[in-house]
């Protein structure tokens, strides 16, 4: 199996500013090395999670050190109450039919 190298965000919200969060939240551009995202939201729009598949570590470290991420941080953060981020690695998981 293909190992993956993943990106995984986690963001509590201010009460009611998801819609202004998700604008903010949008890349100009796709970053270099991204190979898909996904995002997953709480039933009450309070907490927001991104889940990013990257080419490898290198590439995803070179995006989080770019200008455009920190500009695009910084127009997140009015919104955020609380943030937990890290990178990982890992495969997709065999589940037996049975």
């Amino acid at each position: 199996m293909e190992e993956q190298f993943v990106w995984v965000t986690t963001r509590r919200l201010q009460p009611g500013a998801l819609e202004n969060f998700e604008r903010a939240w949008r890349p100009d551009a796709s970053p270099q090395g991204m190979r898909r995202a996904f995002a997953y939201w709480s039933e009450d729009g309070q907490e927001i999670t991104g889940v990013s598949f990257w080419d490898s570590k290198g590439a995803c470290d070179s995006w989080r050190a770019s200008e455009a991420e920190a500009r695009r941080r910084a127009a997140m953060a009015p919104y955020v109450v609380e943030e937990r981020e890290g990178f990982y690695r890992g495969r997709e998981l065999v589940i037996p039919h049975g």
